[in-house]
């Protein structure tokens, strides 16, 4: 199996039994560098697909909790290559597929084609690249691809619907429908309005769709679950972790009864 399938059946898969497929972000080496295998384990023993977020010095998606986050891991020297470092030294490997979430700068900066092989070699499955638009993919594709690593597509609310049809066809892994129209760590991600757009993607992808931004309840996974195949929980976590809180417990509580 391909890495980009494998993140794409453990979705699937996870929804046997009731429980809503999870996704969860955090800040690669933070709130500790030290510790970041230690939370990295146990964000995938209370999730299905792990989304590390590579720090950089202007995440324009993200609010201020991903925001700070990532200056505090910069400050700790967090890069690519540390990352990668960090993923290669895990033994045994993390247990869910991992995806690295990055702007497009610092993998233009490590080298496309070295990067995919090195990212495959450590056990990551796929990018997420929110400031590489679908026209400007050529080069990034082509060097994950000879790999079989994913290239997960964003849509949100204003996407038009022919947008949304290319996007979804492009994208493996899963597609990312964002459910606000902003950045992350807002609290609307449920809106009523979301859910049909929502059912628009989920008709347009033969892939996994992960509802993300805003999510931070069970009670917003409740109404999202019967419009995706997943969801996405970020700033929420990462505030917990930040807190010193227990990761687990709150993936856990995102869980409808």
């Amino acid at each position: 199996m391909l890495p980009h399938e494998k993140i794409s059946q453990t979705l699937r898969d996870a929804r046997v039994g009731g429980r809503v497929p999870m996704v969860a972000f955090i800040t690669a080496g933070f709130p500790r560098a030290d510790m970041f295998q230690e939370h990295l384990r146990e964000v995938c023993r209370h999730s299905d697909v792990v989304e590390l977020g590579v720090p950089f010095s202007d995440p324009m998606a993200d609010g201020v909790t991903i925001q700070r986050a990532s200056h505090k891991a910069l400050e700790s020297g967090v890069s690519v290559r540390w990352i990668l470092e960090q993923l290669e030294q895990m033994s045994p490997p993390p247990e869910a597929p991992i995806l690295l979430m990055s702007y497009l700068n610092p993998l233009l900066a490590y080298g496309l084609d070295a990067l995919a092989e090195r990212a495959r070699k450590a056990g990551v499955c796929g990018f997420i690249v929110p400031d590489l638009p679908l026209e400007e993919s050529g080069p990034m594709l082509q060097s994950i691809t000879s790999q079989g690593l994913a290239l997960v597509q964003l849509v949100s609310p204003v996407t038009p619907p022919e947008r949304i049809g290319k996007l979804c066809a492009a994208s493996t892994g899963f597609v990312y429908a964002v459910t606000v129209t902003g950045i992350t760590g807002g609290a609307a991600a449920a809106a009523e309005n979301m859910l049909d757009y929502l059912d628009t993607v989920r008709a347009s992808a033969s892939i996994p769709v992960c509802a993300g931004f805003g999510i931070r309840s069970a009670e917003q996974v409740s109404r999202l679950s019967p419009h995706v195949d997943g969801v996405i929980v970020g700033s929420a976590l990462v505030e917990v972790m930040e807190k010193g809180g227990s990761i687990g417990e709150f993936l856990d509580s995102l869980q409808p009864a």
